[in-house]
């Protein structure tokens, strides 16, 4: 049975358990974010404790262990259950608290992390490519909710994720309500045209991804690639040579057709290929950890 590290603890998994009265339950009051180890080694395990901590003060959530009892807490987790290879789900709740939306009357917040594997999509998928679809659910505003807040209030995702598996997908686009291309509902989306890779800046309202930020900082001009972080509308993406997403679970996976509409060839194509291929070989070989 797998390890939980809770409040401080091992723990086996189902004896890990949150307060039906805390926050996070209530009203999803907390912070967390999905990790990845290779052969070992906890990739971008500082960028991950950055934007992690970063949230917590954005919703002030005064985080009950400090960065660095965290960090040793995971790789215990890790440990306590033999993984080398792991997913690793990393959550800070406003803890237990009144009926009301109050958050300062929660007077110790909670802390658990989850170590475990994963397989998002099927091998099958990175192969040939990953059918989306467009949904008709719209990004929550920045103004309202700012996904680069890695909150626990998942559910604008999750109702996009919904229209997808409606329609035999396992992603969706979501667009913004100004019409311009966001994100999807779990990954980062990029686009290849005439030469030039192409993903929504901050300001179209995404999650700051790792992964992505892994793509455009480190993969790509180690390939010759240069990235352009620019707006574009859903026209933009349907005319691309090639469609690719990112994210920690999902690594870089090509897409082949949106919709009903054929990207491409309607195969994983050669910049996506040459993404992935180093992707691997860089977090099989050494993973960096900041």
């Amino acid at each position: 049975m797998n390890k939980v590290w809770l409040d401080g603890a091992l723990v086996d998994q189902d004896q890990a358990k949150v307060s039906i009265f805390d926050h996070a339950v209530l009203y999803g009051d907390g912070c967390f974010e999905g990790i990845r180890a290779y052969n070992g080694r906890i990739f971008k395990l500082g960028s991950h404790l950055n934007r992690m901590y970063e949230s917590a003060e954005r919703i002030r959530l005064d985080p009950p262990y400090s960065r660095q009892e965290i960090e040793q807490a995971i790789r215990e987790t890790v440990a306590a259950n033999n993984l080398t290879d792991a997913y690793i789900r990393l959550v800070f709740t406003r803890g237990v608290g009144t009926l009301g939306l109050h958050p300062f009357r929660c007077p110790k917040a909670t802390a658990f992390i989850i170590a475990d594997t994963i397989e998002l999509y099927p091998q099958a998928l990175y192969d040939n490519g990953l059918r989306v679809i467009v949904a008709k659910r719209r990004r929550i505003p920045i103004e309202s909710l700012d996904p680069a807040l890695k909150s626990l209030n998942y559910l604008n995702n999750i109702m996009a994720k919904i229209e997808a598996i409606d329609a035999d997908a396992l992603e969706a686009i979501m667009l913004n309500t100004d019409d311009f291309v966001s994100e999807c509902t779990g990954d980062n989306i990029f686009i290849v045209s005439d030469g030039r890779i192409i993903t929504p800046p901050i300001e179209a309202g995404i999650l700051h991804g790792i992964t992505r930020r892994f793509v455009i900082d480190e993969l790509a001009p180690h390939l010759g690639y240069q990235i352009c972080e620019e707006m574009m509308k859903l026209d933009d993406v349907l005319k691309a040579d090639e469609v690719f997403l990112t994210g920690t679970a999902a690594e870089i996976i090509g897409v082949n057709r949106v919709d009903d509409r054929t990207i491409g060839s309607g195969k994983v194509g050669p910049v996506t290929k040459s993404l992935v291929t180093e992707f691997r070989r860089r977090v099989n070989a050494d993973a960096p950890e900041d």
